[in-house]
């Protein structure tokens, strides 16, 4: 599984701000003129998917070296010390990152309020009428017929 593509615990939220599945947003991103608070967040949410599972990995580590049925000879307090250090580390880069999006998301407008992703040129509706254009006369008015 790529780096990309890993699970992250703000994977839901990240679709309900931004509007699409995780495909659909990812494909956004990299497309000309994608927004900048997408393209970050995905950015963001890289770098926490990782976090979270060395996190995970981590915790099964401990859980087996400490499961019931364990080998007694093969528990090292050190090898757990490390591994608690290794824990610290990882939960304090996974609060950081979801501290970072938790304050790109809040810094975003409202979704009422947010452009298109891409705006669409709109052109005006051409006038239509049963009447043949009216002549300018030399002067630049419009020339009138007496009637």
């Amino acid at each position: 599984m790529s780096d990309g593509r890993r699970p992250s615990t703000q994977d839901t939220r990240l679709e309900g701000v931004f509007g699409g599945p995780l495909n659909e947003l990812h494909e956004r991103a990299v497309r000309p003129g994608a927004s900048p608070a997408l393209v970050r967040a995905l950015e963001l949410r890289v770098f926490l998917a990782l976090t979270e599972a060395e996190v995970v990995r981590v915790r099964d580590r401990v859980h087996e070296a400490m499961a019931p049925d364990a080998e007694l000879d093969s528990l090292s307090s050190d090898a757990l010390r490390f591994d608690a250090e290794w824990l610290e580390a990882a939960l304090a880069a996974r609060s950081g990152y979801r501290t970072a999006l938790d304050k790109l998301l809040a810094a975003m407008p409202p979704p009422a309020v947010r452009p298109l992703a891409t705006p669409v040129p709109v052109r005006p509706a051409a006038l239509s009428s049963s009447l043949p254009p009216v002549p300018l006369g030399a002067g630049g008015g419009a020339a009138v017929r007496g009637g």
